[in-house]
């Protein structure tokens, strides 16, 4: 477990200093706030496209997907059963965060353990989750609170990690291979995203003010860090795949949900508060289950 933590101990550390630099005014409020956008909209998706359009799609990628799937549905049927006797936005943010994951975490997560080939099976396994993780989870959102379908398509459409994602997808199929310019641009700015996208993480968590039931948050944690790792890690053991494969499935099995969950919240009239406090609870006691569930992954896989 030791070793496990010091490998990921970096990337907790990038987290605390985002946190550490925004709330000390450095740069500015305005600097992080665009720094999410660019993200959001360039660095990721140039990660995405740069690694899925030259990525080995010939074989493993359907019981790796078996098993994501696995572990994400019974964490949101966990989630949405526990939210069946509370008010809309609330049990909408408990499922958010019973189910969603830090997708920019997972990626540093697996490179740090495993290196290059282990960011490439994320990557991966990102384009498996993002595209069917965002059509279920926000199609559940609207229909629980009453939102409007056609604006909930027309994000969907515009999302620009879903868009990367298709991007890569179809110049793998097509066979087109690394052009020039294009590809060494997306590689450059797709290394550039880790790092800023991790001090971002930490920027966005809110220590301060946090306000929401410490039962729900509790039961959130419930899905995220024992339904979730837990399907993932037995479909693991019944599908057999490759250990590298398995372990950076459970990676993504036992993140915090991500910060993109507040937005999302806020902009279909969900918990937003509620979801801010989950997403930073479960980010703090993630530095000690992450590490532990992993160590117990290795040891049964």
């Amino acid at each position: 477990m030791f070793t496990i933590f010091l490998a990921i101990a970096p990337v907790f550390g990038l987290i605390m200093l985002g946190y550490g630099l925004r709330r000390g005014g450095i740069p500015s409020t305005e600097f992080w706030n665009l720094n999410d956008r660019l993200v959001y909209w360039v660095l990721m998706p140039a990660l995405f496209f740069a690694k899925i359009s030259t990525a080995d799609l010939s074989g493993g990628l359907g019981s790796y997907a078996a098993i994501l799937y696995v572990g994400f549905f019974a964490a949101t049927a966990v989630g949405w059963a526990l939210g069946l006797s509370l008010s809309a936005p609330t049990a909408t943010s408990l499922m958010q965060g019973s189910s969603r994951f830090n997708t920019f975490v997972a990626l540093a997560i697996a490179e740090a353990l495993f290196g290059a080939p282990g960011l490439q099976v994320a990557v991966l396994g990102s384009a498996v989750l993002v595209p069917v993780v965002n059509v279920v989870i926000v199609t559940v959102m609207t229909w629980r609170l009453g939102g409007s379908n056609r604006s909930v398509l027309r994000g969907l459409i515009r999302n620009p990690l879903i868009l990367s994602i298709g991007a890569g997808a179809l110049f793998n199929i097509a066979g087109i291979g690394a052009l020039p310019v294009l590809h060494d641009m997306a590689q450059i700015l797709g290394n550039a995203a880790l790092p800023i996208m991790l001090l971002c993480v930490g920027a966005n968590l809110k220590l301060r003010g946090l306000s929401g039931s410490k039962r729900i948050i509790a039961l959130s944690m419930l899905g995220k860090f024992v339904v979730n790792p837990g399907m993932v890690i037995l479909a693991a053991l019944i599908l057999g795949p490759d250990p590298m494969v398995a372990q950076v499935a459970v990676i993504f099995a036992a993140l915090p949900t991500g910060v993109a969950t507040y937005t999302l919240a806020r902009e279909l009239g969900g918990d937003a508060l509620l979801m801010a406090a989950i997403i930073t609870v479960q980010t703090l006691i993630s530095f000690l289950t992450l590490p532990l569930t992993l160590m117990v992954a290795r040891m049964l896989l």
